[in-house]
């Protein structure tokens, strides 16, 4: 048996670490010299004597490798192995046998094997196989994961996963965020379009400890209502017509990090029920199997609607919303973050001109004035396309935005205009004070100076 040099035990240990093995051998000898092999790499080692002590086994916890015997007492590996396959089984396999020829790799391959070894073999030999089996697997996650979000983010634009800005509000999501960042409770983002609702999830996937695995980004508005459940928990061969291989699902290619469900009020109620499971029982059933995959998952989950709005008008279960809404945080509009739209305008400006290769302007005061008074009803996005459509031009199109507030043609004064959004704030929210002044950014000293000053 050779030894593994301190090189490859390094590079075994960091491939390794977090992997889940199973085998699968009736020879008591090969299963423990197989467990004894690995178990000083990888997190855990299981071992199943036949094809149903494994079926067992993998119906109670997801394994990152398997490795199976092709000659057993009860069936053929590799004639268990396809069965596997055929009923939901995406665990990555690699197939041992002291009787090997061409055919019987083809076949091993055609049943779903990543690897074949040959009996007798050396520890360093199928340690080296498990490794390459995981690195694959990886790497095909990944290249699946890469290539979606290129389909599905704006050509040339660059995803985030900070968020920008020191106003008050914005400060206080950071915070938020930092706080539920490591517990495993699902949080709600709520906010209008464009406010930067997939930058917060990002930001709490990146601060966390999952942060080296999986961020999975998904729109439920944007994938029709009868593709969302294959698109997220998978499918077999022959689920639907025209499935003629299997493919693991977005939910499972995320386990161990963050499944992002933006829109998530379009999810129709079929696939509403089967969130439910997943989030309550961390179990996925690909379409066309009775079989579920155990996985671990952090939700993170967003809507612009109202969620209670949709459950009063029967769009949306009432039992999902309770177990989603437990963590809730509210991104501010742009509208409500003082400073932070001049600060993000000079970003875009620096990315969008070195993207299109057109000269940087420079924002003159009354830009930054028109940009301050600006509503932003678009938000982010707005601000975004308003940077991008002004250096295509040369030029800002302040004229384009909201016009100054005029009273009887002139200018309003400062005091009359914050005396009238202070008190129409403490009006929509029946007097509470605290709530009036989260809404407006301000502190509550403030409005309750301003209401004294006001004899209120």
């Amino acid at each position: 048996m050779s030894e593994v040099s301190d090189v490859d035990k390094a590079d075994l240990t960091a491939r390794l670490s977090e992997a889940n093995i199973l085998v699968v051998d009736d020879e008591p000898g090969m299963r423990n010299f197989m467990v004894k092999t690995l178990s000083p790499y990888c997190k855990s080692v299981a071992e199943a004597k036949d094809a149903e002590s494994a079926n067992a086994l993998l119906a109670q916890r997801h394994f990152d490798v398997m490795i199976l015997d092709n000659i057993m007492p009860d069936r053929k590996g590799i004639d268990w192995l396809a069965d596997q396959r055929s009923r939901g089984g995406f665990t990555d396999t690699i197939m041992i046998t002291a009787y090997a020829d061409l055919d019987t790799a083809i076949q091993a391959m055609r049943a779903g094997a990543a690897d074949f070894v040959l009996k007798p073999f050396r520890s360093n030999q199928i340690l080296n196989a498990v490794r390459r089996c995981i690195q694959m697997t990886q790497l095909r996650r990944e290249n699946m994961l890469l290539r979606r979000e290129l389909d599905t983010s704006d050509i040339g634009r660059k995803q985030r996963d900070r968020l920008i800005g020191s106003s008050a509000a914005i400060s206080a999501v950071r915070e938020t965020l930092d706080r539920v960042r490591n517990v495993a409770t699902p949080v709600l983002i709520t906010g209008a379009s464009g406010s930067g609702k997939e930058v917060a999830a990002r930001q709490l996937h990146m601060s966390s400890c999952r942060a080296d695995m999986p961020f999975v980004a998904i729109n439920c508005a944007t994938i029709p209502a009868e593709m969302i459940e294959i698109e997220l928990f998978g499918h077999v061969v022959g689920a639907f017509p025209g499935a003629v291989s299997s493919r693991e699902g977005l939910l499972p290619s995320a386990r161990g990090g963050t499944v992002f469900l933006d829109e998530v009020a379009a999810l129709d109620p079929s696939a509403q029920s089967a969130l439910l499971r997943v989030i309550e029982d961390g179990l996925v059933r690909p379409v066309g199997t009775e079989r579920d995959i155990q996985l671990d998952l952090r939700f993170v989950l967003a809507t612009s609607s109202s969620l209670t709005q949709e459950v009063a008008e029967g769009r949306f279960r009432e039992d999902l919303l309770f177990r989603i809404n437990v963590l809730e945080i509210a991104m501010p509009p742009l509208g409500q973050r003082d400073t932070d739209v001049i600060v993000l305008a000079d970003l875009f400006l620096n990315d969008i001109s070195r993207r299109l290769g057109l000269p940087a302007l420079e924002i003159d005061p009354v830009t930054r004035a028109a940009m301050l008074r600006h509503d932003w009803p678009g938000n982010i996005r707005e601000l975004r396309n308003f940077i991008e459509r002004s250096l295509i031009f040369g030029r800002f199109p302040i004229d384009t935005m909201s016009s100054p507030q005029i009273v009887n043609g002139r200018i309003e004064p400062l005091d009359q205009v914050e005396r009238r959004e202070i008190l129409r704030a403490l009006e929509a929210v029946r007097g509470n004070r605290s709530e009036a002044a989260r809404r407006l950014g301000i502190s509550r000293k403030t409005i309750d100076r301003k209401c004294a000053a006001w004899g209120l």
